[in-house]
This record gives C-alpha cells, sequence and structure tokens, in this order.
C-alpha cells in the first residue's frame, strides 16, 4: 500500500496523459468503464454487502446504511451517468473569449485541466465513480480518499477503474485510492502542496469544516446541507405538503434534503396538523412553542436549527414574516438550497433575491440540487463556496483557464 504522498506522486506523473487524452479517446474510456460496472456488478455487490454488515454491527445509523448501500438500480444508475457524460461536450480546450490588441497581440482564453484532484469524502461508494469520471473527462488525475465504512465497495471500484484504464492504453495512476482510512491520511493529504492542485471535500459538517480549517492546498468548500422550506402565507397548501414530504422524506440522509420547515404564522393552523398526520408516523417533528401549540412535537432547541440531521428528524418554526423567514435562513443556512411555496410573485422574488445560497427553489423541492438534475451529467460536490464554482460541480467547474498570446514581435 502506498503512502499518501506517493500516491499523490503517481497521480502527478500521470496527469499529463489523460490531460492530453482526446475527446474521443474520453469518451471511449467512459463507455467501457459503463459496461464494466454492469459486468463486474454482482462482485461489486458483494464487496458492498461487506460494508453494509460491519456498518451494522457497529450500531450505525438506518440513514447511514441506506447512504452506504449500493444494488442494481444505484449501480444503472451510475451506468446511465457514465454513458451521459460521454455524450457531453469536452470542456477542455474550449475558447471562453478571443480578442487583438491595438499592438496586434492576439489573446485567447481558454479551458485546461486542473492537474490533480483530490476528493476526501465519507459513505457514498457512487461518489468513487462520479468523481473519477468527472475528472478524467475534464482531463485530471484524481486522488480519492473515502470513509472506512464504504472501503470494500471502493477498492472494487477503483479496481474496475483502473483495470479499464489501463486497457484504454492510459496510466491506471490517473485514478488512485489511499486505502488508509485513518484520519492520519486525511491530513496528510490536505497538505500535499505542490502536488494536489485542488482538494474537494464531500461529507457532513465536521469533516468539511476540518478540511476548510487544516488543509494547505487549495479547497472548494463543498455543501453541508442545512436546507430549509418556507409555506409562505400566499402558498398552496397542498403543494406546499407535497414539497416537504419529498424535500424531508425522499432521502433524508442527503446533503439537499430539507432539514427545517418554516411556516407562516397566518397558516400554520391549517398547515400544520394535516403535516402531522402526513409526517408524524415516520418523521420525529421538533417545533417552536407556536408549532407546539398546535400539534404534538418535541421542543426544538437551538441546536435542532444548527444541525443537518441526515435522518427522519425535522425542525419547524413559525414566523410572522417573509423577512423572518428570510433572517432565519441567512443565520442558520449553509448556503446550500432553499425553497420557498408561494403564490405571491413579489414574495417570491424577495425570498429568491434576499436569501444566500448556491440554489434557491420557487415552489419545487430542495432535491433537485444535483448535478444530474441539472443537466451536468454527474457532480463532483455542491460547492457553497462563492469563489471558482457554486453549485453542483459538473465539468466545467473541474477546469481553470489560460491565455495563450500570439505576437509578431511585439515588445513593451
Amino acid at each position: 500500500m502506498l503512502s499518501v504522498r506517493d500516491t499523490a506522486k503517481a497521480a502527478t506523473a500521470a496527469k499529463g496523459a489523460v490531460a492530453a487524452a482526446s475527446g474521443a479517446d474520453k469518451n471511449r474510456l467512459l463507455e467501457e468503464l459503463a459496461q464494466s460496472l454492469e459486468r463486474d456488478c454482482p462482485e461489486l455487490l458483494r464487496a458492498n454487502l461487506k460494508d453494509i454488515q460491519s456498518a451494522r454491527a457497529a450500531g450505525l445509523s438506518a440513514a447511514f446504511i441506506e447512504r452506504l448501500t449500493l444494488n442494481e438500480g444505484r449501480v444503472d444508475s451510475m451506468v446511465k451517468s457514465l454513458l451521459e457524460l460521454a455524450r457531453m461536450e469536452d470542456p477542455v480546450g474550449q475558447i471562453i473569449s478571443g480578442s487583438t490588441r491595438p499592438n496586434g497581440l492576439k489573446i485567447t482564453k481558454k479551458r485546461v485541466p486542473i492537474g490533480v484532484v483530490a476528493v476526501i469524502y465519507e459513505s457514498r461508494p457512487n461518489v468513487t465513480v462520479d468523481a473519477a469520471a468527472l475528472c478524467l473527462k475534464a482531463g485530471n488525475s484524481v486522488v480519492l480518499r473515502g470513509g472506512k465504512e464504504a472501503i470494500n465497495s471502493n477498492k472494487k471500484l477503483v479496481e474496475i477503474i483502473r483495470s479499464t484504464l489501463r486497457r484504454q492504453g492510459l496510466p491506471e495512476d490517473c485514478v488512485c485510492l489511499i486505502e488508509d482510512t485513518d484520519r492520519k491520511s486525511a491530513r496528510e493529504l490536505m497538505n500535499q502542496v505542490g502536488l494536489v492542485d485542488l482538494l474537494i471535500p464531500r461529507g457532513g459538517r465536521g469533516l468539511i469544516e476540518s478540511v476548510v480549517r487544516e488543509a494547505r492546498v487549495p479547497v472548494i468548500e463543498t455543501g453541508a446541507g442545512n436546507c430549509h422550506v418556507y409555506i409562505d402565507e400566499f402558498a398552496d397548501l397542498e403543494m406546499g405538503y407535497n414539497i416537504i414530504e419529498n424535500a424531508k422524506m425522499s432521502r433524508p440522509s442527503v446533503c439537499n434534503a430539507a432539514e427545517t420547515l418554516l411556516v407562516h404564522a397566518a397558516v400554520a393552523a391549517e398547515f400544520l396538523p394535516r403535516l402531522e398526520r402526513r409526517l408524524a408516523a415516520s418523521c420525529e417533528l421538533r417545533g417552536c412553542p407556536i408549532t407546539r401549540s398546535y400539534i404534538p412535537a418535541a421542543e426544538a432547541t437551538e441546536e435542532d436549527f444548527e444541525t443537518e440531521y441526515n435522518d427522519y428528524i425535522l425542525a419547524i418554526k413559525v414566523g410572522s414574516s417573509l423577512e423572518e423567514a428570510i433572517d432565519h435562513i441567512n443565520r442558520y443556512g449553509t448556503r446550500h438550497s432553499e425553497a420557498i411555496v408561494t403564490e405571491s410573485i413579489t414574495n417570491a422574488n424577495r425570498f429568491m433575491d434576499g436569501v444566500d445560497a448556491a440554489a434557491v427553489y420557487l415552489n419545487a423541492s430542495t432535491r433537485f440540487t444535483d448535478g444530474g438534475e441539472f443537466g451536468m451529467g454527474a457532480e463532483i460536490g455542491i460547492s457553497t463556496s462563492k469563489l471558482h464554482a457554486r453549485g453542483p460541480m459538473g465539468l466545467e467547474a473541474l477546469t481553470t483557464t489560460k491565455y495563450t498570446i500570439f505576437g509578431s514581435g511585439q515588445v513593451r
């Protein structure tokens, strides 16, 4: 097993080959990788079962195990994502702008690969495929460091990817996995200055804050998702029930799931009792004092409004104005995804302008914040930063820019 530094060196040595690969070569690679995943699906699911059994033995939560689990449907989704990426335009070499200066210099700005991208992530093995595929298509090599709970799944996935690279004539070190899942290996990866060009953390708030705080290489902060749905006084309440039920219950373990429901006081007496009947059997409700005057709910604390649960728990707060809802979101949110349900265009515009987040929705679930749903094929993460990339990060976010200047002897 290579050290972290030797792994980063191997990825650095391989980056030139993938950067020089043609769009057609990269597309063939992704298509063959899709075929390999289909062919090796039984072996992959057996490896994943080992991770699931270990997680159950460790007493990890049902939501955590759901996030960890692969099945034929999820493998099929990965296959479809790879094929969609293969059909997408190659960003490398795209001309962004060009001009000719008065002195005759011709200046062109174009997209180029970043180089070596490192990804530190937790328990979702599909991230292994998404990250590798996106980095390769964008001309980068990648160093992956997943969580210990998914180590068997990740090792098998990287084995499949590296064997596909070899068959396509590319260095297998274009995709490297750090198999040491001790925290020390993550800290070492954060400090590979000169080898790692960009580090992307994917996981809970603790992981992301640790990487942002400790890393010495460039980092894009991706989204812990303390997301909100606000039911305005002019909301279509039936729509509101459907949206919050989807945003909270469809897959609570992911970062675009809603964690807090905000309700305008004018509709709370009508909205909350029916919501309680729809959700309480399968979701724990925690509410402010006004909420608890309408429905049986546990008391919501300050900590509840700050928490990304990733579980079947929903915090609820009743407020008296749109501005109060906006202030609450900007105070407690993680700048990820926020939604308003309203029939008022005025209130919708005020909310969408006033909320500081990467994705802001009118009359739709926060669960759509996803690279595939946004037409990117896949995503390597959802950036809550404001520099370089924001929101779901697809192929363009994994490139940087270069100026090429053509002269005819000009001097300054």
